[in-house]
């Protein structure tokens, strides 16, 4: 891939001879995982355990560079902590070592849960195995919760007085930017205004702050292979924060079927074969100690986030700069996820 040219392995080695000799020594070599508009992610071996380089796009957003900053610190905080997630070793900002300030971490050996067709024995089929997944799921966020982000180094890694206040006028504003950005002309969302309204109108008492995950779902979490289901690592930490951990349980469980629910989920899989969403909410609030109380506006502004964010992915299949092989039918999941969270805001769901 052309991501592979601007890895210099011999300029990789020497930073790794002074900062990484847990890396082993001779020669580096590197394979592309995934690269594409978000993150490049290369594994890369010596003679030692391999480990996984993450690194901005060729092509950086604005704001790529601060991303990966901010992803490293908030793994490298939550190494005393019980939240499963890939151990953080060395950082480095000097673009001309690889091309881009990265990170390294350990490699983490397990499964992605996400898509359920390529899941392993014996999470491969309908039954107990694969409905445990999400417990073990759930438990990521839980433990997440239950850091207290001052103690391990994170007081200023986000903003949390205001933060659900600010959520509804926050991200109409970034899908309002696709027009600078992206070229965009907005197109017509039906129910985006009400959801934007209701939000703003029915905030709840935020919960006790802590650390974000930000996108955390089956296709962001590595589990252990072999039963029982067990977590090994929450990833994909780019839109990690300080705010009400309540909205990473709503991002969670607006795919996961309600037992009362008139319509299906506006997820991203089939939940037939998952538990009730109840089911998974007491698990959390067990043991977390927060309120479920307010479940439903958490899955809301879950929805409304996550329309916002891929309804740039749609602009950008109209633009010509995303094709629908990397970001699928956006425009379609956008109309789903804001129909849902619609339906769920005027209790018609």
């Amino acid at each position: 891939m052309a991501e592979a040219e601007t890895f210099d392995a011999a300029k990789f080695a020497a930073w790794a001879d002074e900062v990484l000799p847990e890396l082993g020594a001779g020669p580096v070599h590197c394979t592309i995982l995934t690269g594409g508009a978000s993150n490049i992610v290369m594994r890369v071996e010596r003679d030692g355990a391999p480990m996984v380089l993450r690194r901005p796009p060729r092509t950086p957003r604005p704001d790529s560079l601060k991303i990966i900053g901010r992803e490293a610190r908030v793994l490298a905080a939550l190494g005393a902590t019980d939240v499963p997630h890939p151990r953080f070793r060395r950082a480095c900002e000097d673009a001309s070592v690889i091309g881009a300030p990265f990170y390294v971490m350990d490699w983490v050996d397990g499964f992605v849960g996400y898509p359920l067709e390529r899941l392993p024995a014996p999470y491969d089929r309908a039954g107990g195995a694969r409905s445990s997944l999400a417990f073990a799921l759930v438990d990521g966020i839980a433990r997440l919760a239950n850091v207290d982000y001052r103690a391990v180094g994170l007081d200023d890694f986000g903003k949390p007085e205001g933060f659900l206040e600010r959520q509804a006028s926050r991200w109409m504003a970034q899908l309002a930017s696709y027009k600078e950005s992206e070229g965009y002309e907005p197109r017509d969302i039906p129910g985006l205004a009400y959801v934007a309204d209701w939000l703003a109108a029915n905030t709840p008492p935020m919960s006790k702050p802590g650390i974000i995950h930000g996108d955390y779902s089956l296709a962001n979490a590595m589990f252990h292979h072999g039963a029982p289901a067990r977590l090994a690592a929450m990833i994909d930490w780019e839109l990690a924060t300080i705010g009400d951990p309540l909205l990473d349980l709503g991002w969670v469980l607006y795919a996961y079927r309600g037992r009362d629910e008139r319509s299906p989920p506006a997820g991203y899989f089939d939940a037939s074969d998952f538990p009730y969403r109840e089911a998974l909410a007491d698990y959390y609030a067990e043991r977390t100690g927060r309120s479920i109380e307010h479940l439903t506006y958490y899955m809301v502004l879950a929805q409304f986030k996550l329309g916002v964010i891929m309804e740039r992915q749609y602009a950008r299949i109209l633009n010509g700069r995303q094709t629908m092989d990397v970001a699928g039918d956006a425009g379609a999941f956008v109309a789903r996820l804001i129909g849902k969270a619609y339906a769920m805001a005027r209790g018609e769901a």
